[in-house]
């Protein structure tokens, strides 16, 4: 399965470059003979997998065959819809995401990998072509976005294709990668830069133009409806999603309700720091945003602002990694780094996300913050971003998925959403309550509060729109009502969860679950607890489903229990 995607390979680091890269200069396909074929694979797969357990395995073997029997069902289950996503869109697809993996994915080091990067740029406007015939392929299936999707959508691609060519980021991207190389000569950088531009100009940027063109004629066939159960089988699609997403088998209701309760537990918090505080008028919301517009917390929204904001994450991340080694046994060896979201994906992008490092350790660690304004980000706000994508949140958490030994290598890879969203939420938790680090910064532990209300008001709108019927506005409204947020980025957020139903869920089910099993260990075991194996335990067996995960928990406690004994 990993040798039919070089997107993939290339994302894992091991060997573009080397004398066994047979993949850098292509990219995956799109049609939907090509999925078909991979889910016969898949189909395959699961089958034969019954030939090695789970009678007679134990301990890690036993562990790899439940996670990658679960992943492979998983991906079974949601294959029933194959018309049942919006494949462009303002947040994910290949005319969003393909653009970054090759300016920042795609490793440059010789005239080699720069012919490759150029065969890839003739494999994007291939990709493009083949997704359009997908999207109307959909379209006759009943599949059409809302509009304010193709909307959004739009606003991308138009952006991407505006100033031509040799402004393009496929090309701007070029010249800096060209000049670190010391092999080739002046005349022939300048071969291969012309080379780019030529095909950006005449393959990529015409394929863009036909999407656009696509989109625009969808426009009228389709309305404002927010929720998936719009769609042909769109109760089925979300029952898959949460499943999916969550890792449980909890229901749309259970999820819902569960939000609910948890927006009123958080707001009891809030009030107690606002009140102490001395900000103690008006609503927690107005009180929010007041505290939001403040000066004294703001960075200047320039160049000097945002080189600022990121010196104050390094503050942040040094401060907390002299603490970790009391809670964690495993501190990841690779680096991490605090950069910008790039100029050119800022508007589609979230405010902040984290990317692995590379297993070959080619690329490190790295947490993107979203500095298109800086005003989203007050300094109060910053902490708990810090510790969710960085230490002890994502880079912790993924960074150890690679230092698993004598494990299959899908252990090292698979990402379930619910135990890596949650374990960062998780993680944002423990430095509040167990490091104790807001001690002296009550607004900052404001911050967490704040984010984590959000994560409880997904629960609250995702189930809302997609099962409950509510519209996009209703949606919209509940969320500003509760966060304080901007509309801005509220109605961003909203049109996210419409695009990847279910997806937003599993922040909160993912960090509850795991404060659940935590407390049973400690419950358990008393004063033989100890939080660092624990995490230990958590972290190095690598990403599951959260039911797995709860097996394991309670498979550790008993051994804990035997080995005190």
């Amino acid at each position: 399965m990993l040798l039919r995607s070089p997107e993939l390979i290339t994302t894992i680091g091991l060997i573009d470059n080397s004398p066994l890269d047979f993949h850098s200069g292509k990219l995956n396909s799109y049609v939907r003979e090509s999925e078909r074929e991979v889910l016969g694979l898949v189909r395959k797969n699961r089958n034969g997998l019954n030939n090695y357990g789970p009678e007679d395995l134990e301990g890690q073997e036993l562990l790899s065959w439940k996670i990658y029997a679960w992943y492979l069902d998983d991906i079974i289950r949601k294959s029933e819809f194959e018309h049942g996503s919006y494949r462009v869109n303002q947040i994910s697809g290949v005319t969003v995401k393909m653009p970054q993996f090759l300016t920042d994915s795609h490793n440059i080091v010789n005239e080699a990998s720069v012919q490759r990067y150029i065969s890839r740029l003739i494999e994007f406007a291939r990709v493009i072509a083949e997704v359009k015939e997908r999207v109307m392929d959909d379209r006759d299936n009943g599949t059409i976005a809302p509009d304010f999707i193709i909307e959004k959508a739009l606003v991308g691609l138009r952006s991407f294709v505006a100033q031509g060519a040799k402004e393009n980021p496929l090309v701007t991207t070029l010249p800096a990668k060209l000049k670190a190389l010391s092999d080739i000569n002046a005349t022939r950088k300048e071969e291969l830069f012309q080379q780019v531009v030529t095909i950006v100009e005449k393959q990529v940027l015409p394929q863009y133009k036909q999407m656009i063109a696509l989109l625009e004629q969808l426009l009228p066939m389709t309305d404002g409806t927010a929720g998936i159960w719009r769609l042909p089988q769109g109760d089925a699609i979300y029952a898959a999603a949460l499943r999916s997403n969550t890792t449980t088998r909890l229901t749309a209701d259970d999820i819902h309700e569960l939000g609910l309760s948890e927006v009123t537990r958080i707001e009891v918090e809030m009030e107690k720091i606002l009140t102490a505080e001395g900000i103690d008028e008006g609503s927690i919301v107005s009180r929010l945003r007041a505290l939001r517009a403040m000066p004294e917390h703001q960075f200047a929204n320039t160049d000097e602002g945002r080189e600022e904001q990121i010196a104050y994450l390094n503050e942040i991340n040094d401060t907390l990694m002299s603490k970790v080694s009391d809670y964690f046994i495993t501190i990841p060896p690779q680096p991490l780094e605090i950069v910008r979201v790039p100029k050119y994906a800022q508007d589609s992008s979230p405010g902040g996300y984290y990317r692995p490092p590379a297993l070959d350790g080619s690329v490190p660690g790295r947490f993107y913050l979203n500095q298109k304004n800086t005003a989203a980000y007050p300094r109060w706000t910053l902490p708990t971003l810090m510790y969710h994508e960085g230490s002890p949140g994502h880079h912790f958490q993924l960074s150890a998925m690679q230092l698993i030994e004598n494990v299959p290598m899908i252990r090292k890879s698979l990402g379930f959403n619910a135990f890596t969203e949650g374990w960062a939420l998780y993680a944002e938790y423990l430095v509040a309550k167990d490091m104790d680090i807001y001690r002296n910064d009550p607004l900052g532990d404001m911050g967490r509060l704040v984010d984590e209300m959000f994560r409880a008001v997904r629960l609250v709108v995702d189930t809302g729109m997609h099962a409950k019927r509510w519209t996009r506005d209703e949606a919209i409204d509940y969320m500003l009502d509760k966060t304080g947020k901007g509309e801005a980025e509220v109605t961003r957020e909203i049109e996210r969860y419409v695009v990847w139903p279910g997806q937003a869920t599993s922040y909160k089910v993912g960090q509850l679950y795991l404060l659940r099993m935590r407390a049973m260990a400690e419950e358990q075991l008393g004063d033989r607890f100890d939080i660092r194996e624990f995490h230990e335990m958590v972290l190095l067996n690598g990403a599951m489903p959260l039911e797995i995960l709860e097996e394991s928990v309670s498979s550790w406690i008993q051994t804990q229990k035997a080995t005190a004994h």
